[in-house]
């Protein structure tokens, strides 16, 4: 029996970078005009943001800064799933962002069902929050990451742990 050869299929985020990305955000908004005398705040727990501001308006200003600093890191912002803009305290509003890492089970069967919806000789197989393909032929995975990367599943994909 030939060996078969395998790659795991992720969705994760390098945390350093966000942090650097917030840290980065929170300085621009220290400096820029428009926030001046505001009370804007961002914070990143483990797997969400929260941003706190007067209005809507310095909300999305934030927002924006923030998802530009990520894409100048390489952090992906397709990683980000924004919630809706609250009241808060103060007649403040807030936003809770929270952070996708990982794949999650509906996002794994999509991309099964669209693996085999390709007809190649390979098998697919949910793990946690990972998704590992197996084939016979190093072409017939390679294939599929060429397809996988010509597809948007609405997440950040990336490829490991190749093994022939």
């Amino acid at each position: 029996m030939a060996k078969d050869c395998s790659f795991d299929i992720v969705s994760e985020i390098d945390m350093q970078e966000m942090d650097n990305a917030v840290n980065q955000t929170k300085k621009e908004i220290v400096q820029r005009y428009d926030f001046k005398g505001s009370k804007a705040n961002i914070v990143l727990d483990a797997d969400s943001l929260k941003l706190t501001a007067e209005d809507d308006y310095k909300i999305g200003a934030m927002l924006d800064v923030l998802r530009g600093k990520m894409i100048k890191r390489s952090v992906s912002i397709k990683s980000l799933d924004a919630g809706k803009i609250e009241p808060a305290s103060n007649s403040n509003v807030k936003q809770i962002i929270s952070i996708q890492n990982g794949i999650s089970k509906e996002k794994a069967k999509e991309v099964t069902a669209y693996i085999k919806e390709l007809k190649l000789k390979v098998q697919t197989q949910i793990m946690d929050d990972k998704v590992r393909i197996t084939g016979a032929k190093k072409d017939d995975l390679q294939n599929v990451m060429q397809k996988l990367k010509e597809k948007d599943f609405g997440i950040e994909l990336q490829y490991i742990n190749f093994r022939s």
